[in-house]
């Protein structure tokens, strides 16, 4: 459709505009326009359109032209609902790449990109927000309809809302009262991201006056002498530190919480309650007053230098190298030139600390944009990035979606981490990969930043496509911590192991505890014990949906399945074969702090995995609790590799090192050795040097001695002489295509099917399978995956994309595509 850059359109010309409606469809839709909207149509604003019989979308507008569609009849737009532009032009050139590169639709990009309340549909829920209070005079006769209507049923539909008010232009009326905060999609609430807070002390200012202070002592000393004593400490913290909160104050003084709290009362303190970080950083002095090192400066130089010949760099520096003040400098950099940074973390949970330190640093210049965030808090950042009020944006993997207009430099913290990968629904896309893109866009350069890049990015640096920065050394001349190998074999012969503990970790942890100091192990696997089974016929529990063994979880005394969340009892008896004797095979989190509390009954430990990680604010609880030292052990699974800086931590064990090591995937050893490393990296990170004990059934394996070694080097060459050889990335692209339906000869037949014609256009070696995946069945759909390799030719894999897609598209034209799913998923891995 010809599209129109801007002007104005008479009042009695007839218009259309094509829409992206948030749906998987092939293509975008064309609606004629009202003669009384024709001045106010314009790419990127939002319109109400009906889809279907009766169903109302809302969707954007990607084109406003004059040509009629041919093949079927245009149903005009119901409204307008923006008076500017909510998406921009980059924006709409952003989504149909991401949905030409990933093979997916431009409506399944819209409905990843856009928060929920941007594009309310009939199926919408609707619900009050009630922790804000309004008042009802306020509103008018149809919005009071639809809050009087929400009193007495908690959640409404759009369609509800609808039939209510007897009308189809409904959406402006929750458009007014989303902007008043009076209401929110409703699924969103229990997801609400909510800052920790701490309350900080300050002395009345009349006491800085000596004769004050000392009338003061003479009450309290008479009266008072433990709130005589929080004052003294008060003052004795205060020659060392700006910020005092209560419960460093409390710790000092000896003093209770109902001193302080007296002292408040008389107006001797001054309490205030402040957002703050959830780990832990120095601060001492002022954040923005730190200075680089020589390797840091030097490092920050050949960035610089970098940039000005290549569009992304690498930085490669090992754990605690001090990574985040060189983003820093570059940040400052940017914003001087009037630019916009968009700062990717893989885990913004668990990073809070780096958005502390920025908002210290750089105040309210700066935007935070993630999933913890309710739906409101969602737009109002969006609409905070479109009016360019945000120079700088933090954020997990959606917010490459953001409407920036000027993005100056990109970076991607910890660009090694699978978490930047989408994996459903569609698009299936790495925001590593797509940020590159994006930045290209505008103008604007990449820095990727991780102590153990993927092989992709060391690749394309090594090759000199990526520029390539290095920091060698920890922070403040920290010493990487000292790492053990201790073999499980050798202590279960020699009977020294103590449950799943060797007697080297048990005594380290013995020796911190002694110390005071805290210890995080790391098991990758949740849940009490993997596996359920009859020791008289081997029988162990399975998923009524997906094939695979359910968990057992102590905390509901509960089977569990991991991928569809079906729960059942734990059986007396085996129902196969009636034997008694049932017994749990394997180990999990739940297991390990089960028997460690058995073992040293006077250590205070949690346990962070999603189990415990669900509700709102459990994270940021345990997180709390390790920084005030209220927790001497942490049992975690993978999130305890992400972004965790603690003081205190100078012990890491990793309870079985195998179960990384022995996966069936060609990445499974970079994936482990970056495991393995950023676990490592947690110990140590605050002036003493910490101790890793690995526990392991192979000692002497390759990857484990280059942990030890901090050989990545020798890891990268070895692993992509074998890519090389059997046609892996980095120097092949790989396409998966999964087949799913409910019926296993179904999909057998239509893999088989999707496989010949791949074969007829591709041959034998670019095309494998299809094949079961490691879990066969999930949710009741059958899976078989076919893997397409292609020479790493821009060229060819655009072709052989068209080609793919027309291959599915011909498929889904026969009978036998029937009940089928076929999703196509670029650069899976």
């Amino acid at each position: 459709m010809l599209e129109f850059a801007g002007g104005q359109h008479t009042d009695r010309e007839t218009l259309f505009v094509e829409v992206i409606l948030p749906l998987a469809i092939a293509r975008n839709y064309t609606y004629r326009v009202p003669y009384e909207m024709n001045n106010a149509v314009a790419v990127g604003k939002r319109v109400v359109v009906q889809f279907g019989k009766s169903k109302l979308y809302t969707a954007i507008i990607a084109s406003v032209g004059k040509l009629a569609p041919e093949k079927y009849e245009a149903k005009y737009v119901i409204e307008l609902l923006d008076d500017r532009p909510i998406v921009t032009t980059h924006q709409l050139k952003f989504w149909q790449w991401l949905a030409d590169y990933y093979m997916c639709n431009a409506g399944e990009v819209m409905n990843a990109a856009l928060p929920s309340a941007l594009k309310l549909a009939s199926e919408t829920k609707i619900a009050i927000n009630k922790n804000f209070d309004y008042d009802r005079s306020s509103l008018h006769d149809k919005e009071f309809l639809i809050v009087d209507a929400l009193d007495i049923q908690p959640e409404l539909t759009v369609s509800d809302i609808v039939k209510l008010l007897g009308q189809k232009t409904v959406m402006p009326i929750l458009k007014g009262l989303f902007e008043k905060n009076i209401i929110h999609i409703s699924e969103d609430i229990n997801d609400r991201y909510k800052p920790r807070t701490r309350t900080f002390i300050t002395l009345n200012p009349i006491y800085q006056n000596q004769d004050n202070l000392r009338e003061l002592f003479a009450i309290l000393e008479k009266r008072a002498p433990k709130q005589a004593d929080a004052v003294l400490a008060y003052i004795k913290l205060a020659r060392h530190q700006k910020s005092i909160s209560k419960a460093e104050l409390i710790e000092e003084s000896g003093a209770g919480a109902s001193s302080i709290a007296a002292l408040a009362e008389k107006d001797v303190f001054i309490t205030e309650d402040k957002n703050v970080s959830r780990l832990y950083y120095d601060e001492e002095g002022d954040f923005s007053t730190f200075e680089l090192s020589e390797q840091q400066q030097a490092t920050l130089d050949t960035v610089r230098e970098q940039f000005t010949e290549k569009d992304v760099t690498l930085l490669h520096g090992v754990t605690s190298s001090g990574k985040t003040q060189i983003y820093i400098r570059l940040i400052e950099e940017m914003m001087a030139a009037g630019r916009q940074v968009l700062y990717l973390l893989p885990e913004i949970a668990l990073t809070t600390h780096i958005i502390e330190r920025l908002r210290l640093y750089f105040g309210a210049n700066i935007g935070v944009y993630h999933s913890r965030f309710n739906d409101n808090e969602r737009v109002e950042v969006w609409q905070k990035v479109l009016n360019n009020e945000y120079k700088v944006v933090l954020g997990a993997r959606s917010s490459v979606f953001l409407p920036f207009h000027d993005l100056g430099l990109i970076i991607v913290d910890e660009e090694h981490e699978t978490s930047y990968k989408q994996y459903d629904p569609a698009p299936r896309y790495n925001a590593r990969d797509a940020a590159i893109f994006l930045a290209n866009m505008h103008g604007g350069k990449v820095l990727l930043g991780s102590a153990t890049p993927s092989f992709e990015s060391y690749y394309n640096a090594r090759l000199g496509k990526y520029g390539l920065a290095t920091l060698t050394e920890r922070y403040g001349g920290v010493k990487l911590p000292e790492i053990e190998v201790v073999s499980i074999a050798k202590e279960t012969k020699e009977k020294t192991m103590q449950s799943h503990f060797t007697s080297v970790l048990m005594a380290d942890m013995v020796t911190a505890l002694e110390q005071k100091e805290q210890v995080i192990l790391f098991q990758n696997r949740r849940g009490y014990a993997p596996v359920l089974m009859c020791k008289i016929c081997a029988y162990t529990p399975k998923c009524i949906n997906c094939d695979v063994s359910l968990t057992y979880h102590k905390s509901s005394r509960k089977l569990h399945c991991h991928y569809c969340g079906y729960k059942e009892d734990v059986p007396n008896i085996c129902p196969a074969c009636g034997s008694t004797h049932l017994e749990y095979k394997g180990f999990g989190t739940e297991k390990v702090e089960d028997e460690l509390s058995i073992l040293l009954p006077d250590a205070r430990m949690a346990r962070m995995d999603l189990d415990t990680t669900r509700s709102r604010n459990s994270l940021q609880t345990i997180l709390n609790d390790l920084e005030e030292k209220k927790i001497d052990i942490l049992v975690g699974t993978q999130m305890v590799a992400k972004g965790l800086d603690f003081a205190d931590v100078t012990v890491i064990g990793i309870i079985n090192a195998d179960s990384l090591l022995k996966f069936p995937d060609y990445r499974a050893n970079e994936r482990s050795y970056q495991m393995l490393a950023q676990v490592s990296g947690r110990a140590g990170r605050r002036g003493k040097q910490g101790k890793v004990v690995i526990q392991t059934y192979d000692p002497k394996h390759r990857v484990i001695q280059q942990v030890i070694e901090n050989d990545y080097i020798g890891l990268y060459l070895t692993e992509m002489e074998e890519r090389r050889s059997f046609k892996y990335p980095p120097f092949h692209r790989i396409i998966n295509l999964d087949v799913k339906h409910k019926d296993p000869e179904i999909v057998n037949n239509q893999s088989l099917y999707i496989a010949a014609e791949l074969r007829k256009h591709f041959g034998d070696e670019r095309v494998i399978g299809p094949e079961y995946p490691l879990v066969g069945r999930i949710r009741n759909y059958y899976i078989k995956s076919i893997m397409l390799k292609f020479e790493k030719d821009t060229t060819s894999i655009n072709k052989a994309k068209t080609i793919i897609r027309d291959v599915i598209t011909q498929f889904q034209t026969t009978k036998l595509s029937k009940g089928s799913i076929v999703q196509p998923d670029v650069d899976p891995y």
